[in-house]
């Protein structure tokens, strides 16, 4: 090579995790894409070096369920912590949710907003989500083509009853929206919990004075889970909508799902780390703060997860980071306490440290999960997802020799709580490179520039 073509940088002897194969390989590095890969690169073809012996690169991980609450409510979140906690997890692209902010995001005027207040503010690349709501429906077009990556809807309530807030799909709204969105050939994200039957227990559980985390478990039962994607998968293949389930809670809901893809459906499921990590035992000794819906379910359906993800049955996994002011997780009883799991900062190390250090699943597999995998389902393909050669070097280093206990003082998001502070994570996220620039490391924290794109 000549002097004109010297990388920008190379990472050497890392234990690269590539699409099908695990291997020592050498990455060079030139103007944020990976152009070589291989064995022993010349570094003194490199303006930079980093030696990555002893750990293990991964593409990084593409997080496609995400709460940052701006506009409007910044002072849950906001991208700029929010970003910042994804970054120390290795996430390098996530997707913004359209509730918790204000407005929430069902109007282009809405989209801008959010916009203006990503811009410049963001450690690491991301996507927006639209919203279908009701009344709202001739929103959908315009949304897609101010660039939306799909829309999201919720079939039960998402708990904020004021007029300019979020509000659940009627079935009519359900139905036309996904005519709709199919013509667009966009994606609809669903939180699939039954309103009619979790309203009516979670009534009847106040009722009786029954408040406690069990009670909150028993009135958003797997039933409600199921009765949802039923019917939303029977309005699916009237329209020919693709759909994506958020946060599938239970191996039978996965059945469903996937039941439904070898009719021909066009849809996919992801869960989330708490469900993989978290049970609702935990509830009781955590308290609200592993609070979330669908909830925590028991031991045995966790490790019925844990074989659905094996057996190649979930196509992705994401944090469902929701977070929220600490003084809106105190409340007299459990069922007033705010829903919702700020994990963003947890999640790799999560899957990674419980489903390869301890479970020993493949890492391609648990790589195909993290990026590959939503990556190819809304459309990022092109340069995220993967480690190979055209793809942004988007990147993070693993030491999967190094457990920690997860202490408040690390997280980086807005409100350091979190139900993993305390518990032993079983690897360590030591560096996370956006299109080859270093955005956190272990040593050094999180970066000072804030070089992440808006990607359509």
């Amino acid at each position: 090579m000549g002097g004109q073509d010297k990388l920008d940088f190379i990472i050497k002897n890392g234990t690269v995790v590539l699409k099908n194969e695990v291997r020592v390989l050498d990455i060079g590095i030139k103007a944020g894409k990976i152009v070589q890969l291989g064995e022993e690169l010349d570094g003194g073809n490199a303006a930079a070096l980093q030696d990555a012996a002893g750990l293990t690169v991964m593409a990084g991980m593409i997080d496609v369920h995400v709460h940052l609450n701006e506009p409007g409510l910044g002072e849950w979140e906001g991208f700029e912590t929010g970003s910042a906690a994804l970054a120390a997890g290795g996430c390098t692209t996530y997707v913004d949710m359209p509730l918790n902010g204000i407005p929430p995001t069902v109007t282009v005027n809405a989209l801008e907003q959010k916009l203006a207040a990503a811009k410049d503010r963001s450690y690491v690349d991301y996507a927006i989500w639209g919203g279908l709501v009701p009344g709202k429906l001739h929103e959908l077009i315009p949304l897609h083509e101010a660039g939306v990556i799909g829309f999201k809807a919720f079939m039960s309530s998402p708990g904020d009853p004021s007029e300019d807030a979020f509000r659940e799909v009627d079935d009519y709204t359900l139905f036309e929206g996904m005519k709709i969105i199919a013509s667009l050939n966009k994606v609809l994200a669903l939180h699939a919990e039954s309103e009619p039957i979790v309203a009516k227990l979670g009534q009847a559980m106040r009722a009786e004075g029954r408040l406690a985390p069990a009670d909150y478990v028993a009135s958003r039962p797997i039933i409600a889970e199921l009765e949802a994607i039923n019917r939303a998968l029977f309005y699916a293949e009237q329209t020919g909508c693709a759909l994506h389930f958020v946060h599938i809670s239970s191996e039978a809901g996965i059945h469903l799902i996937t039941q439904a893809r070898g009719r021909g459906l066009n849809v996919t499921v992801e869960t989330c780390p708490h469900y993989l990590t978290l049970s609702a035992a935990d509830l009781d000794r955590k308290g609200a703060v592993a609070k979330c819906s669908p909830p925590l379910r028991d031991a045995s359906e966790r490790e019925k997860l844990w074989r659905a993800i094996a057996e190649g049955r979930v196509d992705m996994i994401s944090s469902d980071h929701s977070p929220c002011p600490a003084s809106m997780k105190e409340a007299d009883n459990f069922f007033d306490a705010w829903g919702g799991i700020a994990g963003a900062q947890s999640s790799m190390e999560l899957v990674i440290g419980e489903g390869h250090v301890k479970r020993g699943l493949p890492l391609t597999l648990l790589s195909e999960l993290l990026a590959a995998g939503p990556a190819r389902r809304f459309g990022l393909q092109a340069a995220k997802g993967e480690i190979r050669i055209g793809a942004d070097a988007d990147l993070v280093l693993i030491d999967l020799n190094k457990s920690y206990i997860l202490e408040e003082g690390q997280l980086y998001q807005r409100h350091k709580h979190s139900p993993y502070i305390g518990e032993e994570l079983h690897c360590k996220v030591t560096a996370t490179y956006l299109r080859g620039q270093k955005v956190y490391g272990e040593d050094t924290g999180i970066g000072e520039s804030k070089t992440g794109r808006w990607v359509r």
